[in-house]
């Protein structure tokens, strides 16, 4: 049952023509149903909410009006220092993907379109997805693209708030987190996962680690009374814990872009500031082993440079310039870490 400061919560909102700030706290009641286990009141909340956010959308677009930017709904409180809060406009069309990733993300991304008439025939969205993969191979960007091709807020977690030495501390304020999550839909991103997600019983490992790991294990497991999506991201995979792989819904692996890739990405990126007549083959062989987001800074930087030089396109010399700068720059960092 809801509290009574719920209640008066709810009631104020409505007489004052809060009608979001309404929708927010039925969706906090709903959250606190289904923790409960009291899955189908939390449901009927969830439904009803949903029905009433299309109608006014209904409304809202059969009357003229200026085009106004959607504010940003942003944490409160301590949410303020464990969540970071963004909007975004990248969609997945500006992401170079191989077909198999775009295909599987673009399956999320109906499921969670569509997770009304999923959830009439007794089914949930995937809503918990798993990014693999070495740096700059575009799992930050994806979270944004999801983001944005939902119109729903990217909400990146702080773990390094969330991590404290302090006894119990941790797993207060990843409670705070998974509140929010069952309480605000949104993308939530979780970087660098593995701090919280190592496995259990490493020689390094601590207790209280245990506990944060433990914690996340029961709270991901959790009824997701929004539909949220949880997005987790690592660079090593391989110090995840097992049983925390299983938790999540499908775990998609990015890769360093091949020879296509890197031509994809590049022209992408050069937009109309591509030459025609660019002599790829050696272009591509000088980018083996770049990231996509070396990748891109290697064609932001030929276009930089195009531009001061007074010309109208990016040439081959231009990106090779380009591609040996940022190779150069990684060498030097290798050199600095190696010592």
């Amino acid at each position: 049952m809801p509290s009574a400061k719920q209640v008066i919560a709810l009631l104020s909102s409505q007489l004052s023509g809060e009608v979001e700030r309404v929708h927010t706290i039925a969706l906090q009641i709903a959250a606190t149903e289904a923790r409960q286990g009291h899955t189908k009141t939390a449901e009927a909340l969830r439904k009803l909410i949903d029905e009433a956010r299309s109608k006014a959308e209904v409304r809202s677009a059969s009357r003229p009006q200026l085009a106004i930017a959607t504010p940003l709904a942003r944490p409160r409180g301590e949410l303020e220092d464990l969540i970071h809060s963004a909007n975004s406009s990248t969609r997945l069309a500006d992401m170079t993907l191989t077909d198999t990733v775009r295909a599987r993300l673009d399956r999320l991304v109906i499921q969670q379109q569509q997770r009304g008439r999923l959830r009439e025939f007794g089914h949930r969205p995937s809503s918990r997805l798993l990014l693999v993969g070495p740096p700059g191979s575009g799992k930050t960007l994806t979270a944004s693209a999801l983001a944005g091709e939902l119109h729903l807020p990217l909400f990146t977690v702080r773990l390094d708030a969330v991590i404290t030495r302090f006894l119990g501390e941790s797993a207060s304020k990843l409670r705070l987190v998974f509140n929010q999550i069952a309480q605000m839909r949104g993308v939530y991103l979780f970087d660098e996962f593995d701090a919280i997600g190592g496995k259990r019983g490493l020689s390094n490992d601590v207790g209280e680690m245990r506990r944060v790991l433990n914690s996340f294990l029961q709270f991901l497991e959790e009824a997701n009374a929004t539909d949220s999506l949880v997005v987790a991201a690592t660079n090593h995979p391989e110090l995840l814990d097992r049983a925390l792989v299983r938790r999540f819904d499908d775990i998609i692996e990015y890769g360093l872009p091949d020879a296509s890739g890197a031509r994809a990405m590049l022209l992408h990126r050069l937009g109309s500031m591509a030459g025609r007549s660019i002599g790829w083959n050696q272009i591509t062989s000088l980018a083996e082993g770049l990231s996509q987001a070396e990748l891109a800074r290697v064609a932001d930087e030929a276009t930089k440079e195009a531009i001061l030089a007074g010309k109208n396109s990016v040439n081959t010399s231009d990106i090779i310039s380009a591609l040996h700068a940022r190779r150069t720059m990684r060498e030097a960092v290798a050199d600095i870490f190696s010592d």
